[in-house]
């Protein structure tokens, strides 16, 4: 459908964004690189609570560099969850190592501990959890706690959940480092981008080494005559000024934009709690979700699901099914991982629906989505009852 009549997501600005932008434009000088970025990276870590935050053009450059910087590579071997966007094992790819995939639990829909224990080999070196929909995985702490034992690096895929806690603990605050993405559908963005937060100092050192082109930056590059030397294979995922600018203007509103989703979260909860037939997100105690994603889980499986979806696209509603499983796709197939064994991952991945949200969602909207979900199951109901009595 070219025009929906609520889509999946709609971005909240205002002027400040605008002016942000323009006077980083007007300035004539530093759009590629320039003084908002070094800004934009001391804000993430100050909001987080990091020591250090790098900048990159994409959440997906970000995972491949901060797997880069902490020498991952041919031989080794990355659990990751198959219940999750394709970039979280791709960039396992990307850098030669092997993507080894992990069930789920199903209440925050995060890595299954005694699952990722059952993978473990003496060739893992990373767990890469994936904080889905706008929460933290419920076992991240557990799955610290076996990094540890093992000696194994905890990398923390946070592309969806900028600002979401566990305990009052950040997530992107519980392994090593983490990468992050303020693409487009993000709590805050600058349309595309990402960055990699972290406390070590070498490993922030060589993830700027991967960005630009592995060239050792002593001054300015694009403002100095200095000859600066190439030290190491990098890559040009640069996040231009502008869009740095964009994200100190967004990152300035991220707790209002946080508290509007939940309030827009709540209503939706509220209105579909008696509803039979779908499961609402949980927030479990000691949990603070953002609301990235509200993805409902439909109890009918796959073909009720598609029947809804296909109910709310005919009243001109967008949903999505996040996530198919990676290792179903047809590339992860031709690998030769179409014949593992993930039973949760296929159970949710049949189940779920995630639903429009965005932070100035009106109630007008929120009752139309709710009510075309009750009209849906009052049918469906319906007709469950006239084939029993037929029977």
């Amino acid at each position: 459908m070219s025009e929906w009549k609520i889509p999946l997501f709609r971005i909240y600005w205002d002027e400040e964004d605008v002016n942000a932008v323009k006077e980083a434009i007007e300035r004539g000088m530093f759009w590629a690189v320039g003084p908002e970025v070094k800004k934009f990276e001391e804000k993430i870590a100050e909001f987080l609570g990091r020591r250090y935050a790098l900048v990159f053009n994409s959440g997906t450059s970000a995972l491949h560099a901060l797997l880069l910087a902490h020498g991952v590579g041919q031989g080794d071997e990355v659990v990751v969850p198959s219940f999750s966007f394709i970039s979280t094992a791709n960039s396992v790819l990307f850098v030669g190592a092997k993507p080894v995939f992990a069930d789920i639990e199903e209440e925050t829909f995060g890595l299954d501990v005694e699952n990722v224990q059952e993978k473990i080999t003496s060739h893992t070196k990373v767990i890469m959890p994936m904080h889905y929909g706008g929460g933290v995985a419920r076992d991240i702490t557990a799955l610290r706690e076996i990094a540890e034992d093992h000696n194994i690096i905890l990398i923390e895929d946070t592309a969806e959940s900028f600002g979401a806690k566990k305990d009052d603990v950040f997530a992107g605050c519980f392994g090593q480092s983490a990468a992050l993405s303020f693409c487009q559908t993000k709590i805050f963005t600058t349309g595309e981008g990402g960055a990699i937060v972290t406390d070590n100092r070498d490993i922030y050192e060589r993830a700027k080494l991967v960005r630009s082109h592995g060239r050792a930056e002593t001054a300015d590059y694009f403002n100095s005559t200095e000859y600066m030397d190439y030290v190491s294979l990098g890559y040009n995922f640069r996040m231009a000024n502008i869009l740095a600018a964009l994200g100190i203007s967004q990152l300035k509103k991220v707790e209002k934009l946080i508290s509007m989703r939940r309030s827009v979260a709540s209503q939706i909860t509220e209105s579909l709690s008696d509803v039979e037939g779908i499961r609402t997100p949980v927030e479990p105690a000691g949990h603070f979700h953002v609301y990235q994603m509200y993805t409902v889980r439909v109890s009918g499986g796959k073909k009720t699901r598609d029947a809804l979806k296909k109910h709310l696209e005919k009243r001109g509603i967008m949903s999505r099914v996040y996530f198919n499983p990676i290792h179903r796709t047809s590339f992860y197939v031709g690998m030769g991982y179409g014949g593992i064994s993930l039973p949760v991952t296929e159970k949710i991945s049949k189940e779920v629906l995630t639903l429009p949200i965005f932070p100035d969602m009106t109630s007008e909207e929120i009752e139309y989505i709710t009510g075309s979900i009750k009209t849906f199951f009052e049918k469906e109901e319906k007709e469950r009852r006239a084939n029993e009595s037929q029977c």
